[in-house]
């Protein structure tokens, strides 16, 4: 999701090089000046600053790739998919798209001692797993079919198209809503990749479908579509292919992820149209058979003057992480809050987790809380890198309170994406709720 910040998942690819749904983020060339003045900036220790961090380390390097971002763990965190853009023979850019990639997290440990400028887990058997020329973002590995990926593909290259975005400050903030955008399952055990080996989930190349994620069973699967027009998430059953809107306030709902135990999503949402997103929860609601019929009525998690997004469950359920520019608008970091136990509960207060110069999001902990996997630019040249810490989840809320952001101002640069609509579903709301 050069680097221009995309939001979340999904809203990752531009017809220039941009990153990430939340897309990585941020300019991704930077002057000389500009790199020494976000150097000073910088804590004079990093590593110590991130105090529930341990062993930060990055995962990507910028000699094999110009940007790489937006990784999930597999069940056993023993592989992780991301998205990513390598460079040519000539060391350019080999596309202005992300590509999708799955490799090994191999943990070279083995019970030594590791200081903390030491790589001890290193990404083995990177493998591309998308056509060259296509668009991708949002890779999720299937939770009881291990052989099996689901991401946001336009398969073959999009048609380019202008960009929207939002001014906010001194910087500029794209993303792209490709309308060939749909969600596609991959067979990992293919041994060469085309188009043939792409089996589309849902999503007919009319209208963006992306930021896709399952339930903990695999039953469902979560993802937001543009089909209304607005931005909507929406539930599809696996098994018998019904497909459930979920959302149908004004205003960009996406990036939604289940909680561990499935009973909850978590999201974050535009709902003032203003760009200043914040993230929700709500009760996921079933049928009788156990396939989601819808959800309750949502709760905020956030709700203040900075743009909030990228949210991600803890294991144990009790914390979400998600990156945020309540730290400032020219530096987006990552959060902690408890999850709110009910609506009559007051705010959480946000606790911080990084503290590096540079952009640091899309957060994702392994399934057994002990390891932080996020993107960051706090590496040599500043490109949105992968990078991986160890730390527990019960300290997630052991960092520092973060102020709320006085800073709500923000210019539309293009007001809408464009977007082709189709009222195919027969499960949208006949009017949306006030």
């Amino acid at each position: 999701m050069t680097l221009i910040l995309i939001f979340i998942c999904a809203l990752a690819q531009s017809s220039a090089p941009t990153k990430d749904k939340v897309e990585a983020v941020a300019p991704a060339t930077q002057s000389a000046n500009s790199d020494t003045t976000r150097a000073q900036k910088d804590p004079v220790d990093w590593r110590k600053a991130e105090g529930v961090l341990s062993h930060q380390m990055q995962l990507t390097l910028s000699e094999r790739f110009v940007k790489a971002g937006e990784a999930y763990f597999n069940s056993d965190a023993t592989q992780i998919v991301f998205q990513a853009i390598e460079h040519d023979a000539q060391g350019n850019p080999e596309s202005e798209y992300y590509s999708m990639y799955v490799a090994q997290l191999r943990d070279e440990g083995k019970g030594q001692s590791f200081g903390p400028d030491l790589r001890r887990y290193r990404l083995k058997h990177i493998r591309r797993v998308s056509p060259i020329g296509s668009a991708n973002t949002c890779g999720w590995f299937h939770p009881t079919n291990p052989n099996t990926l689901i991401f946001a593909s336009t398969i073959s290259a999009p048609i380019k198209q202008e960009t929207p975005g939002y001014q906010r400050g001194t910087r500029n903030y794209r993303w792209s809503f490709p309308p060939e955008m749909r969600v596609v399952e991959l067979d990992l055990g293919a041994k060469e990749i085309t188009t043939e080996s792409l089996k589309t989930i849902v999503g007919d190349g009319k209208a963006y479908t992306a930021e896709c994620s399952t339930s903990p069973d695999g039953r469902t699967l979560l993802y937001t579509s543009l089909e209304s027009g607005d931005g909507d998430l929406y539930a599809m059953d696996m098994a018998s292919k019904k497909i459930t809107r979920l959302t149908a306030l004004t205003g960009y709902d996406g990036g939604g992820f289940f909680s561990p135990d499935g009973k909850k999503i978590v999201w974050r949402a535009d709902r003032n149209a203003d760009n200043v997103l914040q993230i929700f929860v709500a009760d996921v609601v079933f049928d009788s058979t156990g396939a989601v019929v819808g959800i309750g009525e949502p709760i905020a998690v956030t709700n203040d003057g900075a743009v909030n997004w990228a949210p991600y469950f803890s294991p144990n359920g009790k914390v979400i992480v998600y990156a945020s520019s309540r730290v400032g608008h020219d530096n987006y970091e990552l959060l902690a809050v408890p999850v709110p136990a009910d609506r009559a509960a007051p705010l959480g207060q946000p606790r911080r987790v990084t503290h590096a110069g540079g952009a640091d999001l899309l957060p994702a902990i392994s399934p057994d809380g002990k390891l932080l996997m996020w993107t960051s630019q706090r590496g040599p040249g500043r490109s949105s890198q992968l990078w991986l810490a160890n730390m527990s989840q019960n300290d997630l809320l052991m960092g520092e309170l973060v102020a709320p952001v006085t800073d709500t101002s923000s210019t539309p640069v293009t007001t809408t994406p464009s977007v082709t609509t189709s009222n195919n579903s027969t499960n949208a709301p006949a009017e949306k709720p006030k």
